[in-house]
């Protein structure tokens, strides 16, 4: 889609999604490739080989560029622990650059990839939100496409809040400990009081009590280590509805296969992630506007996959529909999340 459509159909939302997210498409060139198109400065770039089976690498500006920052939200590791497969190296004005390694994840020779592209707010500053302040806590927040970036050093004290800099209710939270093999926390304040989401398992919303809560300013979490270790080092990318751009919502899957069961948002999505909460072993549903009828999922290193129309999201004028009853999307009476954006 070109970027004055992306414009046009945002008009009612107030801002040009083209300048805050963006989806490009690019292919490998096994060495060292400058990649633009993305229309602004990126703050958070999440890269995927679409045509082989290479983990998902996310890297952004508040930690910084290069072969030791890579994470992996299919993965555990710790951050930069398989660096050395690929990485992005440089972020720039228009882009970033990749960088071809011993791996496939981000620059193989005639292999194919996606980026998704979001820009916070720059240079990162100090929050005195939370509890957890100052120096330990550094954010980059861009209030009005809802999207934020939070570095973060734990004090291991349950209850511990963070601030995130949206300046309205947070609603998702995702949370990686760059330190050591954790799980991916994902809050939600859709979920239950104490349920949280793992971005790398296929696992329902479990009531663990490990990420605590959300508000205006701040994220609440537990003494998990996987959240809130005393000193650990940790990275949460933070996401809140904006009319007409972008929208954290529920709905019930239908089990239809005729395109009925429409999920109206208010605008046409170009990119819409998706978690079934009510049942496991399904996978976290990424679909956008650039690839088609195709799947990737957020915790699975495999390939894109297409099976024609039954796959990915149907894009309408309102929001996004399916052509299928996949449990990972649209099974009956299964309470699915979402995150949309124009």
């Amino acid at each position: 889609m070109g970027l004055n459509e992306k414009f046009f159909k945002s008009a009612a939302g107030g801002i040009t999604p083209s300048d805050h997210f963006n989806t490009v498409l690019y292919t490998g060139n096994n060495s060292t490739q400058a990649i633009t198109g993305v229309g602004f400065a990126p703050d958070f770039t999440w890269i995927k080989q679409r045509s082989g089976g290479a983990s998902h690498s996310l890297q952004d500006t508040v930690r910084g560029a290069g072969q030791s920052k890579n994470i992996y939200s299919d993965d555990t590791a710790a951050e930069g622990t398989y660096g050395q497969y690929g990485y992005l190296s440089a972020f720039g004005t228009d882009g970033f650059t990749v960088v071809k390694s011993s791996g496939n994840h981000t620059n193989t020779s005639s292999s194919t990839y996606v980026a998704w592209n979001w820009k916070a707010g720059g240079a990162a500053v100090q929050n005195n939100d939370g509890t957890i302040q100052g120096a330990n806590c550094l954010v980059s927040a861009n209030q009005d496409a809802g999207f934020s970036i939070t570095k973060y050093t734990g004090n291991g004290t349950s209850g511990a809040t963070f601030g995130h800099g949206l300046g309205q209710q947070v609603g998702i939270s995702i949370v990686k400990n760059l330190g050591s093999s954790t799980y991916w926390y994902v809050y939600c304040n859709l979920l239950p009081t104490n349920n949280n989401l793992y971005l790398n398992t296929t696992d329902s919303k479990q009531a663990d009590g490990v990420m605590l809560g959300g508000n205006s300013t701040t994220v609440s979490v537990s003494a998990s280590s996987s959240v809130n270790t005393n000193s650990g080092s940790y990275i949460a990318y933070n996401f809140a509805s904006v009319n007409g751009y972008q929208k954290i919502g529920t709905y019930q899957g239908d089990n239809s296969t005729n395109e009925s069961n429409i999920i109206n948002v208010g605008f046409q999505p170009s990119f819409v992630m998706i978690k079934n909460t009510t049942s496991g072993s399904t996978s976290w549903v990424i679909a956008d506007d650039e690839r088609g009828y195709a799947d990737l999922y957020a915790n699975d290193a495999s390939a894109e996959f297409s099976s024609g129309s039954l796959y990915g999201a149907h894009f309408t004028s309102v929001g996004f529909t399916f052509a299928t009853a996949d449990i990972s999307r649209n099974a009956s009476n299964n309470t699915y999340i979402y995150l949309a954006i124009a």
